[in-house]
């Protein structure tokens, strides 16, 4: 099967700050189904790169909470299935399967909760937030707020480009 991307309009998710993850007012989008075809990592990639993301990573994604207070992240899954943890602990847990994208603003917890044995996502970030930060407690993370606040709004949507719904839900 020829390797396609289709349009989506995004699933939107919202969390509260919690004890360790700061999140974030601006929503989590995600994708479903957004891509099929047998070369899912590198329509991931060449689409990413296209629309301004790049520090382009290929793995799994860290089976413990985190955030990142100075970038915005973006995760394609090129293969199999898992549970995400969203959020930190008071979050939830999302299904993600192959040809999901997942976008997460600065400061959201998450997670890999389970994943099956060929599960793999192509991740990035917005040009020039490329070296990121992580960290699993925001009591480690003096200012975090400001931080989080600071992080700028990327020039694009990494599927859909300079039009997509990225821009919308995330222009405040």
């Amino acid at each position: 099967m020829p390797t396609a991307l289709h349009d989506r309009e995004p699933e939107l998710v919202l969390f509260e700050p919690d004890e360790k993850m700061p999140n974030n007012p601006l929503p989590i989008l995600i994708y479903r189904q957004t891509a099929e075809g047998s070369e899912l990592e590198h329509l991931f990639r060449d689409t990413f790169a296209a629309n301004s993301w790049g520090g382009l990573w290929t793995g799994a994604i860290f089976g413990y909470d985190h955030f990142h207070s100075n970038a915005h992240e973006v995760v394609g899954v090129a293969s199999g299935e898992a549970i995400l943890g969203l959020g930190g602990a008071s979050g939830r847990r999302i299904e993600v399967a192959e040809g999901d994208v997942v976008i997460l603003p600065a400061g959201t917890g998450h997670r890999r909760v389970r994943g099956s044995g060929d599960f793999l996502v192509i991740g990035a970030f917005p040009v020039g937030q490329e070296i990121h930060d992580i960290y699993t407690d925001l009591t480690a993370c003096e200012g975090y707020l400001a931080r989080v606040a600071a992080v700028a709004l990327p020039a694009a949507d990494p599927v859909y480009g300079p039009r997509g719904p990225l821009l919308t839900h995330w222009a405040g």
